[in-house]
């Protein structure tokens, strides 16, 4: 079952890299048009999780986004929750995955992650937070580190 869900992501993300290789092709450049239409989507999953959740609570979007399921698929390690700071690392990326099956350089990698991350940054903007990469599996790193952190607030 992880191996399905794992081939779902990695379609997911062969999309990304042939939408944003096709537009290149066409002479339109990816950064225009990418993060903004990835951020709305996470607009719109972010507010849905919000209103199930009834309120903005971290505690409730790692129960609602990252359940046993995905943290299964990413290989994920919550390192700490409260209301104001979600802490979580993944091991393992089936996006990279799949953008490597396709020859992408590093580079590659980190500019289609960094699209792709923009529907969690949207995503933390429906839950008042900001999101901040550390590290991630498509910049060469052993591990994504995933940091939402509540607006104002400090780690």
């Amino acid at each position: 079952m992880i191996r399905k869900v794992r081939e779902l992501f990695e379609h997911r993300a062969l999309w990304l890299y042939l939408l944003c290789d096709e537009a290149r092709k066409q002479g339109l450049e990816p950064e225009t048009f990418a993060p903004g239409a990835i951020r709305r989507c996470g607009h719109y999953q972010g507010g849905l999780i919000v209103e199930k959740c009834g309120s903005r609570s971290l505690t409730c979007l790692k129960k609602r986004l990252f359940n046993l399921p995905g943290r299964l698929v990413f290989e994920m390690k919550v390192r700490r929750v409260t209301e104001d700071n979600f802490d979580v690392d993944f091991h393992y990326c089936p996006l990279v995955a799949a953008w490597q099956k396709q020859g992408c350089s590093i580079e590659e990698m980190d500019k289609l992650c960094d699209y792709a991350m923009c529907g969690d940054r949207g995503i933390a903007e429906r839950f008042g937070c900001d999101l901040d990469l550390h590290k991630t599996i498509a910049r060469g790193d052993g591990v994504c580190e995933i940091r939402f952190r509540r607006n104002g607030k400090e780690a």
